[in-house]
């Protein structure tokens, strides 16, 4: 007789609850990102937190200034050498003109003015020569020397008189050929040779004379003399 295990009993049904399979538990998340963005929030409200105070500080001291001590200026310490004294500003006056019998240059002429008329209605006793002024003559009376080294001609009409107002006025040579007629108009003179010569200007008869500027030609500068 063969021996049979006998077939064990099927899983008896009891009162006890379905068996599922059990979900798989997430992996925790790491706190370090939470830790680093509380540190970088409050570094920000601690900024904001400084900022305001620092702003409230600066308009407190902007409001309340300290009192700095008043300079001292420019005065010297004791013992310090005293600063150069400014020069004075230059004069920008001119210097007088020469006047009558006092010598004066241009060019190759050498001028003395030696007399000076004024307040003369007419010149001359020819009565086909005679000149009556519209104002009133002055005649300037003066000797010309040349100081060259060859012959120059004076000419009477590169001669200028001019009154207190700075008007220019020119000669009457017409009326100077009553006076002089040799040098009314036009004298050669050789080197170190002068000649007298009398030069006649028609001014306002209410103006007188200040000075005269003589030249040695229509281009030359000009010598000035005083005829006050």
């Amino acid at each position: 007789m063969t021996y049979q295990q006998p077939t064990p009993p099927p899983y008896p049904q009891g009162p006890y609850p379905p068996q599922y399979p059990m979900q798989p538990v997430p992996p925790k998340k790491s706190n370090a990102l939470k830790i680093i963005l509380l540190i970088l929030a409050g570094i920000v409200v601690l900024c904001g937190i400084g900022g305001v105070l620092g702003g409230k500080s600066t308009k407190s001291a902007q409001s309340h200034p300290t009192s700095a001590p008043a300079p001292v200026g420019d005065a010297p310490a004791p013992g310090a050498p005293a600063p150069p004294t400014a020069a004075p500003a230059p004069t920008t006056e001119k210097p007088a003109a020469p006047g009558l019998n006092t010598p004066v240059r241009d060019g190759k002429f050498e001028f003395i003015v030696t007399n000076i008329q004024t307040g003369i209605s007419d010149v001359g006793t020819n009565p086909y020569l005679r000149k009556t002024a519209q104002g009133a003559y002055t005649i300037v009376s003066l000797t010309v020397r040349n100081i060259g080294k060859s012959p120059y001609g004076f000419s009477p009409s590169n001669q200028y008189v001019f009154d207190p107002q700075n008007r220019k006025f020119s000669n009457d040579a017409a009326a100077a050929m009553n006076l002089q007629s040799d040098t009314s108009l036009y004298a050669n003179i050789n080197p170190g040779n002068s000649i007298t010569a009398q030069v006649v200007f028609d001014l306002p008869a209410d103006s007188v004379p200040d000075h005269i500027v003589l030249h040695d030609s229509m281009f030359s500068g000009g010598a000035t003399v005083s005829l006050r």
